[in-house]
């Protein structure tokens, strides 16, 4: 073994000098022991693509979910219509109830005509604002004052225009109002929220849908209910209208949102 054979075996791990490659062209040797140590050699490692972050996971995901939906529906289905179909749902109900309480006397309300019809439009016009407010894209958000000025508005007119009757007891006269009013509202408050969930939430909109939907129910008392009290118009018909709104709210804050659109 020549001395450039041993310089050879010192460099088996590592590139050969110029001066030992012309070597090993013309030494057998050389040859062969660069060829075994190859062959042994453990393959080169092979890296592993780079992880996707779970975020961006989930965002492709997602883009591929809308594209899907977009592709299906490429038109979004106009916001006005579910404003209709919502004001069709309160006029049956609306109809239906008066036509169940009013088995033994429709209009019951002893005011004077002209406030109760006065009131009862004005509690025609919150209700169809409420579904505007609660549906119309014309604004992202709307202000929480609109709403509450609205409903103070209803409520201050339902006491002026009372006719301070008072023909039932007050637990009895409260239980079945209450009864009502909610009885009333189930359907409405139903399709509000799943309405609601097209788009994002928004806690004024749902509050302006749910003393929409509640709203039916208050119309239909006002008319019918002989009880014209302060107190029983408080307990019994804008408390709980308040109530069914707050309600409103709350569940659709624990429902998912199908699209994110304002």
């Amino acid at each position: 073994m020549t001395p450039e054979c041993e310089r050879v075996m010192d460099h088996l791990e590592g590139p050969l000098p110029p001066e030992l490659t012309s070597h090993v062209a013309g030494c057998e040797d050389c040859r062969a022991l660069l060829g075994g140590f190859q062959a042994l050699a453990p393959p080169p490692a092979v890296r592993a693509p780079p992880a996707i972050p779970f975020n961006e996971v989930k965002l492709e995901e997602t883009r591929r979910r809308s594209l899907t939906e977009l592709a299906a529906a490429p038109r979004p289905t106009p916001w006005w219509r579910d404003v209709l179909v919502l004001l069709a749902t309160y006029l049956g109900v609306g109809a239906v109830g008066l036509a169940v309480v009013g088995r033994h006397g429709l209009l019951l309300n002893s005011a004077p005509s002209l406030e109760v019809a006065g009131v009862a439009l004005l509690i025609v016009t919150a209700v169809g604002g409420g579904a505007m407010l609660g549906f119309a894209p014309a604004r992202r958000s709307w202000p929480l004052g609109w709403v509450a000025l609205g409903a103070g508005v209803v409520a201050l007119a339902q006491l002026l225009g009372r006719s301070g009757a008072q023909v039932r007891p007050v637990i009895t006269g409260a239980l079945g109002c209450m009864g009502t009013e909610v009885a009333l509202s189930v359907v409405p408050l139903a399709l509000a929220l799943v309405l609601l969930c097209r788009s994002a939430y928004q806690p004024v909109r749902a509050l302006a849908a749910g003393l929409s939907s509640a709203g039916v129910g208050l119309l239909v008392l006002h008319v019918h209910c002989p009880d014209g009290t302060a107190d029983h118009l408080m307990l019994s018909h804008l408390l709980p209208w308040v109530a069914l709104a707050g309600v409103a709210v709350f569940i659709r804050s624990r429902l998912p949102s199908r699209t994110y659109a304002p």
